[in-house]
């Protein structure tokens, strides 16, 4: 953390452009507390993984550049939509790729939050992400949890959120997570250049 400031690198598990979970992070970056900076990666190019294609001294380009983001992150913030009771493929592949590269995930500070049109919201996708904690070591943060549900009536035609609810909650999540990395993160490992 510099000047006091956690950076958050953040992703959305989806995508399609105007969906409710893309909305959700844009939502995060305008909502964010003064302490809070926001790294949105785009993960449109990153390929699935193919261990063909896995090489940690030269990785492929998107993916080094995910690596370099979390990396250079205090903490972790993946919104994630829910598909077929559990987590959408193009969020568990983002994992499944920084995970393969020593240290990236390892006790990385993170926040689930996500969208769905259901009354569930995104429960099970976000039970189903915190199972990886064993395997990738991510320390998620417990409380508070957020899951939006009937998405339709708390954001617009073009995947803005309008619920001012949920729009507190978001806050109410972000300056949580800022403080569970205070408390538990890991310095920097690039220091000052991050």
């Amino acid at each position: 953390m510099t000047d006091g400031i956690v950076k958050v690198a953040a992703f959305a598990g989806s995508l399609r452009v105007k969906s409710y979970n893309r909305g959700l992070l844009r939502a995060a970056v305008a909502l964010a507390p003064p302490d809070v900076k926001i790294h949105v990666i785009d993960i449109d190019d990153i390929p699935l993984y193919n261990a063909d294609l896995d090489d940690e001294n030269n990785p492929l380009p998107p993916v080094k550049r995910l690596v370099d983001a979390i990396v250079a992150a205090d903490a972790l913030l993946i919104v994630t939509p829910e598909y077929n009771a559990s987590m959408p493929a193009v969020t568990k592949n983002v994992l499944d790729w920084a995970s393969r590269f020593d240290n990236v995930l390892e006790e990385k500070p993170t926040a689930l939050m996500g969208a769905s049109t259901t009354g569930f919201g995104t429960v099970r996708s976000q039970l189903h992400l915190r199972q990886l904690a064993v395997g990738c070591d991510l320390w998620f943060l417990t409380d508070p949890q957020l899951y939006v549900s009937s998405a339709r009536t708390k954001f617009d035609a073009d995947g803005n959120l309008t619920d001012e609810k949920t729009k507190e909650k978001v806050t109410e999540l972000l300056s949580a997570l800022a403080a569970f990395a205070r408390r538990v993160g890991k310095p920097n490992p690039i220091g000052q250049q991050a």
